[in-house]
C-alpha cells in the first residue's frame, strides 16, 4: 500500500497529492513540512490507500472543488 501526503487549502480549494513508497514515508515528510507551515489555511494530511482513484474516494471532501497546485 503507497502513502500519501495530501496539502487542502479549504479556503481555495488547492489541492496537491504526493504519492510514497509507504505511509511511513509519506508521514516523515509530513511533519518535516508542518514544522516549516507558516499557513494556518493548509492542512497536511498522510492517508494509506491502494491507488490514487481509492484515495479520492475514500478522501473525497479533499477532492471537491479540485484545483491541483504542482
Amino acid at each position: 500500500m503507497r502513502g500519501y501526503l495530501i496539502e487542502y487549502n479549504p479556503r481555495t480549494g488547492a489541492v496537491s497529492i504526493e504519492t510514497f513508497n509507504s505511509l511511513r514515508e509519506a508521514t516523515l515528510e509530513r511533519l518535516k513540512r508542518e514544522r516549516c507551515n507558516e499557513n494556518q489555511d493548509v492542512e497536511l494530511v498522510t492517508v494509506a490507500s491502494h491507488s490514487e482513484e481509492d484515495l479520492k474516494r475514500s478522501h473525497s471532501r479533499y477532492f471537491m472543488n479540485e484545483m491541483f497546485v504542482t
